[in-house]
């Protein structure tokens, strides 16, 4: 006989209690990776893994038109890009060592030139400001020497930051390529967190597709902005800057970057335009910095309309995850966001 405690009509199915704590599961587990990988600094490698996996997921459809099946495409696309990666730094490299060794647009000639802009500076300022300009090209030497013995621990750490940096996007670009390649290449039937887990992380990369697509016209406009400044603007002043096509072709590339692509461009166009002049910095400090503050607003509307979120919404998120992170939450707060929305949609809770 059958009890009302023991009547398979008293208590839902197993399978459906499983299933729910499953998901519960795969989203703790989720939340938590998200929260470790900006605690460890490990954002570097999320978005460089994300991004190679979103190249080879677009690119093989295409070679497959042409008779390639799945897995010769996918690891023809992993070859072409590491053969861009090889070339990509071997030129940085070359193009460094010919920016130190000497040329007409070298270090040294930069140095030079701004140690004339410095003396030219002197002969046009009142007396009592020279006290706070060097007066030679040795002094300059010296004021550097001087600072770099005073703060070697930090240039030392900067540059171990730099170095794991670079470490963890290169790991991140090579995890993301075998994920890629093996992607729909099961070795049996998958278990329930996993394939919970697997489901997490295609959202998480629906997001980041969405985000990408979004910075890319935001670099586009940024980058459409800064040639209208170098290009128009500067010539009708008289001012001519050299490697404007470098520079606009930085702004667009490193601009894919959220946030920090567009502070390293800027960077970049400031440090040029004080080797003309220091009122062609200010000036050009002044016009990037009104465009680095419209990004923040082009951010959210852009990638807004992509996520399907207000802008104030986004602007929130950007201003929370960069109190609570710095720089690399600011960079992540869009991507975090739209997943956070998207999970919360497909439950149909917003």
């Amino acid at each position: 006989m059958w009890t009302s405690a023991d009547s398979p009509t008293s208590r839902p199915p197993a399978a459906t209690v499983d299933t729910a704590r499953i998901e519960t599961v795969s989203l703790i587990l989720a939340g938590v990776g998200l929260f470790c990988i900006l605690y460890l600094g490990l954002l570097s490698a999320l978005l460089s893994g994300f991004l190679i996996y979103l190249i080879v997921q677009t690119a093989v459809p295409v070679f497959r038109q042409v008779g390639l099946n799945r897995r010769v495409g996918k690891a023809l696309v992993l070859a072409l890009f590491a053969a861009l990666i090889f070339f990509l730094v071997t030129w940085g490299v070359v193009e460094s060592m010919s920016l130190l060794s000497g040329g007409s647009e070298s270090v040294v000639a930069l140095l030079q030139q701004m140690a004339d802009v410095i003396s030219t500076a002197r002969e046009r300022t009142p007396a009592w400001a020279h006290d706070y300009l060097p007066s030679s090209m040795q002094e300059i030497e010296t004021y550097a020497a001087t600072w770099l013995r005073e703060h070697a621990g930090q240039v030392g750490a900067f540059g171990q930051d730099f170095g794991k940096f670079l470490f963890h996007t290169v790991l991140g670009m090579i995890i993301g390529g075998i994920v890629a390649f093996y992607r729909g290449v099961g070795d049996g039937e998958t278990k329930p967190l996993a394939r919970a887990l697997v489901a997490r992380a295609s959202v998480l990369s629906g997001a980041f597709r969405n985000v990408v697509f979004s910075q890319i016209r935001i670099s586009a406009l940024n980058t459409t902005l800064t040639a209208i400044y170098l290009v128009i603007i500067l010539p009708m002043l008289g001012v001519h800057l050299p490697l404007i096509k470098t520079m606009i072709a930085v702004t667009f590339f490193i601009g894919l970057i959220p946030i920090l692509g567009n502070l390293i461009s800027n960077t970049v166009i400031v440090v040029v335009s004080l080797s003309v002049s220091p009122m062609v910095a200010v000036g050009s400090l002044t016009f990037l910095v009104l465009i680095h503050k419209l990004e923040y607003f082009v951010n959210a509307r852009i990638i807004g309309s992509r996520i399907r979120a207000r802008a104030w919404e986004l602007l929130t998120a950007m201003l929370v995850m960069e109190a609570a992170f710095g720089i690399p939450g600011l960079i992540a707060a869009p991507i975090y966001y739209a997943y956070l929305k998207d999970e919360l949609s497909a439950r149909r809770l917003i």
